[in-house]
């Protein structure tokens, strides 16, 4: 049986928040002088999956946490005016339209970090912008195919059972260590579970589950006080996990629960350097107009390399 929804009516989602100042430390030297959300995944860079996923889920109003060095994602969501003459002029049309593409996707704000303290100060850094108002958080290093609509699936879980909601993998629990883990219990609807508890980056053997924290959240607005109050943790980091943690013990008229959908759709993991070009491959491998021609030499290849 489900849950009964509450009958207090709850506030629509219709900002997001897009932390962008990480360092991109494990890309280097490629970072140097470009950020990591700009990273080209085949043909877009990374933080534009992003945009597009939070403007799919009906989320109109993008607010990019950022810091120095990352003027060309401003650069980026912007309009290009020398460059959409020359493709005017001649005549192309069709590149014309993917170069207008990213300028006409949402309002887009920015405000930096400053100081590198942790995903919970990125996300209060964003509180002058969301005010009062639940929000979306989506992080660039997770890729979600739109064929799978997550946030959208989540923004259903919040409208009916209110608070916060998480997106959760189960993960090899060989593997667990690397991420937010978290203590869950069953409601009665089969993909959402109550989140209990949460660790960030658990100690071998010592994780309550095999569930990891992904990177989409749908957040209370009571989450900025916890935040503001929450010492710095693992990693001498703000951690949105230990704000989180307390959300969960709490109920909705103080801000919590919080709820997490398990996701078993399509993701692609831009974080690390492998998982980089398995995204790259596997998206490359799915397009309509790159696809065929690809898979037949990645094919090749493959027979080739076994071989020798």
């Amino acid at each position: 049986m489900n849950p009964a929804p509450s009958a207090r009516p709850r506030r629509i989602i219709s900002k997001a928040v897009v932390p962008a100042a990480g360092l991109g430390t494990r890309f280097l030297p490629a970072t140097k002088a470009t950020p990591k959300e700009m990273l080209p995944v085949v043909d877009k860079p990374a933080i534009q999956y992003v945009v597009e996923e939070a403007v799919a889920a009906g989320l109109h109003d993008i607010l990019m946490v950022t810091g120095r060095n990352k003027r060309p994602l401003e650069d980026h969501f912007d309009r290009a005016y020398e460059l959409e003459e020359a493709l005017s002029a001649k005549g192309d049309t069709e590149r014309l339209k993917r170069v207008r593409e990213s300028s006409e996707l949402a309002a887009i704000h920015y405000v930096r970090q400053g100081d590198p303290r942790g995903l919970g100060h990125a996300v209060l850094c964003a509180q002058p912008h969301v005010g009062d108002e639940p929000f979306a958080v989506l992080l660039g290093d997770d890729l979600i195919d739109p064929r799978d609509p997550l946030l959208t699936r989540m923004l259903e879980i919040r409208e009916q059972l209110g608070g916060s909601v998480v997106a959760l993998i189960e993960v090899d629990p060989a593997h667990i260590h690397l991420y937010g883990c978290a203590a869950v219990k069953p409601t009665g609807i089969d993909d959402v579970v109550r989140i209990t508890d949460l660790v960030e980056k658990p100690e071998p053997g010592t994780a309550p589950s095999a569930y990891a924290v992904i990177g989409r959240y749908l957040l209370d607005p009571a989450v900025f006080p916890v935040l503001s109050a929450t010492a710095p943790g693992r990693g001498g980091e703000i951690q949105l996990t230990d704000a989180l943690r307390e959300l969960a013990l709490r109920d909705e008229d103080a801000g919590g629960p919080v709820h997490g959908v398990l996701f078993t759709g399509r993701r692609y993991d831009t974080g690390d350097r492998g998982d980089y070009l398995r995204a790259i491959v596997r998206l490359a491998c799915e397009r309509d107009d790159l696809g065929p021609e690809f898979r037949d030499w990645l094919k090749t290849y493959v027979d080739e390399e076994l071989r020798g």
